[in-house]
């Protein structure tokens, strides 16, 4: 299906402020297709002026559709709804007409203009299945009224309001909690939901009659003087968004004004309760926060390990055992990379990370031992964003494979370089293969070296790593030009989230 920004740069002359417009309209007339208990469409002239295309659909949640099809991307030549063409040329609302009949369903058919800056851009069609029509209650009634109100103001061009497009995912809609106030600010009627939600607040009397302003400033607690930015909000004087907090639950609340005839006439108030949604999101920061200070807890414990060992091997070096200093030496190092990972962790909000950083610290620690940094390396290629089940066995295999690279391929004195590269290959959604070389410029392997058997106490932990917990392959090559070549191909399966 062809999204309203191509149809109307394929049918119309409509400019971008015109498209603007037209997008912050749709963002917000699910609130005028619930209160008018009616399915709309937008039309819009082509720029022949022949036609009209439809270009947006919206069906009500609180009443039944009018349309079992989609509508958008339809085109109905002019005359063919007279309703449509009187709307747009003469810019008011038409509801003259008998009802329709669709699929033995009778449908009253209203067309309201969309004005901007003083132009007519289109018009809606709202259409009301009249198969369950029956006696209004009050709460329709008002429905009916406020919904009205709304059609005149789109017609005006003073709806929606400018800057204050919402999620409709996140905003309050009508089914959760409606207001209706008068240009005092007075609830002058108060659905069940918005009843409820205010009593929760710790409201002991009904809404209707109260001022609304005040009286939630008094439910809200503060210290201090009256919060008069939430006085004014509750009466309804401005079109804004604010969460209300008292009693142990939170609120959201929405303010709109209404101006049917550009005098401010009363307004419209939707809320929601919050409560269990905002307690489920603190816990996830609080579960989040947790999870960080045990991420660096873990680091903290691991460099104290580091330093632990690290002071041993001095101490071991004294005594002139060269062969247990460098075996605690490695189990620094070993240590040091893990610890690094969780320090990542540690500054994230989950449980992964980019592995591009760590593998740059991971490459700088070894090559710090080089003497006078005869030996450099460097990266090439991105290892991208990890789990942390791969990232931790990833950063000590790395800092194996480096240090294997430094103490053999080059002899004392010598220069030379370590590349590590990474490509990363997606093989479905959610699934990729990682290809991490790590080449040198030394002396090359052995004659009859056999890397899946041979090799020191740092190989066979790489072997052990790869294969069996991060379930890849790991081979040693001669490297083109002179020198070796380790290569690990590893699945990097994305976790579901």
């Amino acid at each position: 299906m062809p999204s309203m920004n191509d149809l109307v740069h394929q049918h119309t002359d409509l400019g971008e402020r015109d498209l603007e417009w037209l997008h912050l309209l749709v963002s917000e007339w699910q609130l005028l297709s619930d209160l008018s208990f009616a399915d709309l469409v937008l039309w819009l002239p082509t720029r022949d002026g022949t036609r009209y295309v439809s270009v947006a659909q919206m069906r009500p949640n609180t009443g039944p559709t009018s349309y079992q099809d989609d509508m958008v991307g339809h085109l109905v030549p002019r005359g063919r709804r007279p309703l449509l063409d009187v709307a747009h040329d003469e810019g008011r609302i038409v509801r003259e007409g008998d009802p329709e009949w669709r699929e033995e369903v009778p449908v009253r058919v209203e067309s309201i203009p969309v004005r901007r800056e003083g132009h007519v851009l289109g018009v809606i069609a709202r259409n009301t299945n009249l198969l369950t029509v029956r006696t209004p209650s009050r709460l329709e009634l008002t429905y009916l009224q406020s919904a009205s109100d709304l059609a005149q103001m789109i017609a005006g061009g003073t709806f929606p309001y400018p800057g204050q497009q919402v999620g409709m995912d996140r905003a309050p809609r009508v089914g959760d909690g409606f207001l209706r106030l008068d240009a005092d600010g007075v609830v002058q009627y108060a659905s069940p939901n918005a009843l409820s939600a205010y009593h929760r607040l710790g409201l002991a009397a009904d809404l209707v009659g109260l001022p609304l302003g005040p009286t939630t400033a008094e439910l809200a607690p503060t210290r201090g003087p009256v919060d008069e930015s939430l006085v004014k909000l509750a009466s309804g004087y401005a079109p804004r968004e604010t969460e209300i907090e008292g009693n142990d639950c939170v609120v959201q609340l929405r303010a709109i004004p209404l101006k049917p005839k550009g005098e401010h006439i009363g307004s419209l108030i939707l809320l929601r309760d919050v409560t269990e949604l905002r307690r489920r999101e603190r816990e996830l920061i609080t579960k989040d926060a947790t999870i960080r200070e045990i991420h660096h807890r873990v680091k903290n414990n691991l460099q104290t390990v580091a330093a632990l060992l690290r002071l041993q091997a001095r101490r071991i070096g004294a005594t002139g055992d060269e062969n247990a200093r460098a075996a605690l030496e490695e189990a620094v190092r070993r240590v040091g990379s893990i610890a690094i990972v969780h320090e990542t962790l540690s500054q994230n909000l989950d449980e992964r990370v980019e592995f591009d950083e760590i593998a740059d610290r991971v490459i700088t620690m070894v090559a710090e031992l080089s003497p006078d940094g005869r030996v450099t390396g460097h990266r090439r290629g991105r290892f991208g964003i990890l789990d942390a089940e791969i990232a931790t066995p990833l950063s000590m295999v790395l800092t194996e494979i480096l240090q294997n690279a430094l103490e053999h391929a080059f002899g004392p004195g010598e220069t030379g370089r370590i590349e590590v590269g990474a490509t990363r290959t997606e093989v479905r959604r959610g699934s990729a293969r990682l290809l991490v070389t790590v080449t040198d410029n030394g002396r090359g392997l052995p004659e009859g070296f056999d890397p899946r058997s041979d090799g020191s106490l740092g190989l066979q932990i790489v072997r052990t790593l790869v294969e069996g917990e991060l379930g890849g392959r790991f081979d040693m090559i001669a490297a083109e030009g002179g020198g070796t070549r380790a290569v690990l191909d590893l699945p990097v399966e994305q976790r579901k989230r």
